[in-house]
């Protein structure tokens, strides 16, 4: 029987580099991304994250699909990861992610810390993308090419999701995702509505306790 190894969570590095650990960490740290969307998705119900964690899959489908038809190796020298090098997914992944993502904060959120949270978000792009090669998994230049083709299909993805606006109302009546509590928070309130549901269970909460005072 033949035994593989899962790339995906199973990185090479330098074992007397700390430096090297701490990359080999930043590495996978992508991977939290999916199961932080599949909570969000079905917590919030929201259209906007259901919208971002569709085109992730696209985007990673999109750069499987270019793997194969490019079939370029990864560097020479260290034998790390299996299959193709160009573009990297990795790169290619937080491309997207970031772009998406600050664009979505840009135009339909209203929050403070706005410089800090889109620096943190560009950084950990950077961090990722250098990661990979420090740990010799991809050229620069593959690196380079994933995040640009991340970052393109990520404005691409946004501007298209924009444009098909009537689309999405259309979604939002239809029987399934009314039984599903499916909504577009940002369509109506500048935060997508958490400053209104807060507001609500606060006074909700202010009516229950004084009713328990008021009986105690």
């Amino acid at each position: 029987m033949a035994l593989a190894s899962l790339d995906l969570t199973h990185v090479l590095y330098d074992d007397s580099s700390y430096f090297s650990l701490a990359m080999a960490l930043v590495t996978l740290s992508p991977i939290l991304l999916m199961p932080s969307y599949a909570a969000l998705a079905i917590v919030m119900r929201e259209m906007s994250i259901l919208n971002m964690w569709a085109g992730q899959f696209c985007c990673e489908a999109f750069n499987l699909v270019i793997k194969r038809l490019v079939k370029q190796a990864r560097p020479p020298g260290k034998k790390v990861g299996n299959g193709y090098g160009f573009p990297s997914s990795h790169s290619q992944y937080m491309g997207y992610f970031a772009t998406f993502l600050l664009l979505h904060l840009h135009f339909r959120h209203t929050f403070v810390f706005r410089a800090m949270t889109y620096s943190a978000i560009i950084a950990w792009t950077v961090v990722v993308a250098y990661s990979r090669y420090h740990l010799s998994y991809h050229s620069v230049s593959q690196i380079l090419w994933g995040l640009s083709l991340g970052i393109s299909f990520g404005f691409s993805y946004y501007v298209t999701k924009h444009l098909l606006g009537r689309a999405r109302a259309f979604l939002l009546m239809t029987p399934i995702f009314t039984w599903l509590r499916i909504r577009d928070g940002w369509l109506v309130w500048p935060d997508g509505g958490l400053e209104h549901q807060w507001q609500l269970w606060y006074r909700e909460w202010r009516r229950r306790t004084k009713s328990e005072l008021h009986v105690n």
